[in-house]
This record gives C-alpha cells, sequence and structure tokens, in this order.
C-alpha cells in the first residue's frame, strides 16, 4: 500500500548555513542610534565577533542544541580569533578591551548561540575574581589559558540551600593546622561547565555563624583530590552549555590559592556581579535580536519583501524594542567602563535586557503562527535559551528589589 509521506516541515533558514547571508542580514539590522557612540575598536570586536559567529558558531547551534553537545568547537574558534580575553590584560593573553567591546561580543555571539554565549561568559566570570584577587602565580597558573580556550573554567557560588543569598552558604573551608592550606567540604549547584572545569573558583565560609564576613574564595584546581562532579542536568535550554554539580570532600587547597584575604569573599561577588550581569544582559539583548532575525527570515521567505500590514507592524515593534534594550546595555557598560555605573543601573540593565530577551522571542514565535514552534526555524531555541537568563546571574525578583531600593534612596535624597 501506497502511503504518502509526512511533510517534513520548512527548510533551515540560510541564515543558519550560509556565513554571507547571515553577516549581511545583522549587518542591516544593526542601528545607528545606538552605533553611534561606539568608538573603531568597538566597531571591530562587533565585526569580527559577528564574523567568528556567522562561519563557525551560527551553523552548528541547532544541531549541538539538538544533540546536547557541548559547543568546544564553537567556542574554540571565538578563542582563536583572539575574542576569549576582551577583558584580560595582555601581559595574561588578553586584549584589555571596554566592557562596550565585551557587551557587543557577546551580544554578537547569544545572537548565534545562547549555549555558546554561556560557555564564554563562565570563562570571563572565572578569570575575572582570579585576576582581581588572585596571587601572581596563580594568575599566570589560569588565566593564559582561559584566554587562550585551552583552559574551562567554572565559578561555584550556589548551593542547594543558598541561591539568591550566598551569605547562607555552607560550603566550608577549614584551615590546616600547619597553615599551608585549607580544606573545602560542600556542595554546590547549577555550576556552568562544572562537568568538566579545569578550575573551579569556589566561594565558601570559614564560620557559617559569621555570615557575609565569614566568605572566603579559592582558586580550586580541577584535578583536586576529594573533588567530584555530577552528570550535566537536563535543561529547557542552554543545551550545548553543561550544568552540573561540584561536589568537595576536604578537598586541599594551597593557601596559595586563596582569593584575597580570609573574609574578603563577600567583597569579589559583589564586584564579579558587574561583569556578570552585563554578560546576562548582552546575552538578553543577543537572544532577542536572533529570535527578531530568524522570524524575520523565515516570514520573507514565506511572503516576499512585503510582509501584510499586521505582521509588518508587529515585527517594526519588535524592532524598536530590541533597540531599546540595546540603548540600555551601551549605557551602562558605558557607565561602568567610567566608574560611573551603580548597582541600580546593573540591576535595571539585567532586568530590562534579560526580561526584553524572553518576551521577544515569545513574541516572534507567535507572529510565526503555526510554524513559530518548528525547531528548523530557530525562534523556539532562542525561546528556551532565553529563559534561564531571567534567573542566574541574580533572579530578575532580586534585579526588582535592588532597583526599588536604589529608587527609594535617590528619592529620599532629593527630598531631604
Amino acid at each position: 500500500m501506497n502511503r504518502t509521506p509526512p511533510p517534513s516541515g520548512p527548510e533551515p533558514l540560510p541564515l543558519d548555513t550560509d556565513p554571507a547571508v547571515y553577516v549581511a542580514l545583522h549587518d542591516a539590522l544593526d542601528e545607528g542610534a545606538a552605533d553611534v557612540a561606539l568608538g573603531e575598536r568597538e566597531r571591530e570586536v562587533r565585526s569580527v565577533t559577528r564574523r567568528i559567529v556567522a562561519e563557525e558558531v551560527a551553523p552548528r547551534a541547532a544541531t549541538v542544541d539538538r544533540e546536547h553537545a557541548f559547543v568546544h568547537e564553537s567556542y574554540q574558534a571565538l578563542a582563536a580569533a583572539g575574542l576569549a580575553g576582551l577583558l584580560v590584560p595582555a601581559e595574561y593573553g588578553g586584549t584589555d578591551d571596554t566592557h562596550v567591546a565585551y557587551a557587543l561580543a557577546m551580544e554578537e555571539i547569544a545572537a548565534g548561540c545562547g549555549a555558546t554565549s554561556l560557555v564564554y561568559m563562565t570563562q570571563m566570570h572565572t578569570a575575572y575574581p582570579l585576576l582581581l584577587a588572585g596571587t601572581s602565580a596563580v594568575v599566570e597558573q589560569y588565566v593564559p589559558g582561559l584566554a587562550d580556550g585551552s583552559v574551562y573554567g567554572s565559578l561555584a557560588v550556589t548551593e542547594p540551600a543558598a541561591g539568591s543569598d550566598a551569605s547562607s552558604m555552607r560550603t566550608t573551608a577549614t584551615p590546616c593546622k600547619d597553615g599551608a592550606g585549607y580544606t573545602l567540604s560542600g556542595s554546590k549547584t547549577f555550576i556552568t561547565t562544572g562537568d568538566r572545569s579545569d578550575v573551579v573558583v569556589c566561594f565558601a565560609t570559614l564560620d557559617p555563624g559569621l555570615g557575609r564576613r565569614g566568605i572566603t574564595a579559592f582558586a580550586v584546581d580541577g584535578a583536586s583530590s576529594g573533588l567530584s562532579r555530577s552528570r550535566p542536568f537536563d535543561k529547557m535550554g542552554m543545551h550545548g552549555s553543561t550544568t552540573a554539580e561540584v561536589h568537595l570532600d576536604e578537598t586541599p587547597v594551597p593557601a596559595t590559592h586563596r582569593l584575597g584575604d580570609e573574609g574578603s569573599g563577600w567583597s569579589i561577588v559583589v564586584r564579579a556581579v558587574t561583569k556578570s550581569r552585563i554578560s546576562a544582559a548582552a546575552q538578553g539583548v543577543g537572544l532577542a535580536r536572533g529570535a527578531y532575525a530568524h522570524a524575520l527570515a523565515a516570514l520573507h521567505r514565506a511572503h516576499g519583501p512585503d510582509l501584510p500590514p499586521g505582521v509588518a507592524a508587529e515585527m517594526a515593534d519588535l524592532r524598536g524594542r530590541v533597540l531599546q534594550a540595546r540603548l540600555v546595555l551601551l549605557g551602562v557598560a558605558r557607565q561602568v567602563d567610567r566608574g560611573e555605573a551603580d548597582g541600580g543601573a546593573i540591576g535595571l540593565m539585567k532586568q530590562t535586557c534579560t526580561d526584553l530577551g524572553w518576551s521577544v522571542a515569545v513574541a516572534a514565535a507567535r507572529v510565526l503562527g503555526r510554524t513559530g514552534d518548528l525547531a528548523d526555524l530557530g525562534v523556539e531555541r532562542y525561546l528556551r535559551d532565553a529563559k534561564v537568563t531571567q534567573i542566574y546571574d541574580g533572579t530578575n525578583e532580586v534585579q526588582r528589589l535592588l532597583v526599588a531600593r536604589d529608587t527609594a534612596q535617590r528619592v529620599k535624597e532629593a527630598l531631604r
């Protein structure tokens, strides 16, 4: 009996398979209002990143998502192009660029593949505490490898019973009697690249009763005894980036691998969130732009250059929203470069950009109608990837509390 084969669905968009098409469309979507304040070097970083993403990252994105395959090749392509150490000093293999340049690169990578952007930013999040508070020997041991892609890193703050309230962590650091170091015991969860990291920047407490005053940071070598890792978690999105638990059972850490003074870990966390929240905000903008670009390409394939009026109006709205978020991202990143950004601005940026990443991806899927959830069109991947950006690096509910406190303080000072 002859049977008609089921429809195979639409072909993947050239946007995902043809680097020239990818670059041309994203070039066309650049906005002069956001670009006007960019320096020549920042434009160069964006251009180089976009080309590498078009050639090496975006073509792999659907496959790594479908197969839950770690994005090693995609990240290595970025590292080989000199893009993995944008905020790292030149003496350690980086390029010492601005936070604006870093935000632009993060946005470009997220627009091509959310999972690759998550691995990329985790490398910077690991390097920063080492640069901030590590001994020269520790920095030289790990940071050049984080910048050239030969070392993978993880940042271990969150615990099963200590999420946004990092001061309630229970992982302990016990000083050795001979003063040569510490032993760390406890568990960390939701650790990006935690199943394979060569170095783990781990935060532990000298005494839970001290609260924030007891938190201390350590660089834990990934090959240390007593360190074990869980299997990667199954997740809604970011399938090409692994997330796991890291367990420490009297894991020895040399005194030279302590980052800063005893009890200084909380201040390191506070300073580190500036980098991490720029990263998350840039992801939000990039994922929004990626979803918008994929929806636009699919709609033009279906309708030609002149979209139905209602659809065209919806896409115009999405274009404006992406621009608004990009202006917030770049404006706050520039404030950071100038040393002018406060916690309220950082929180507002993270909340605004990641909320928009999610809402634009939802709207882009909706405007495609019955094809909006087809994997071949890519929009549903951006939707799944965008959700977690509202959760990590300080949930957006926490960001709203920070923004509310900042607003109250500003009003208090203005009206006193």
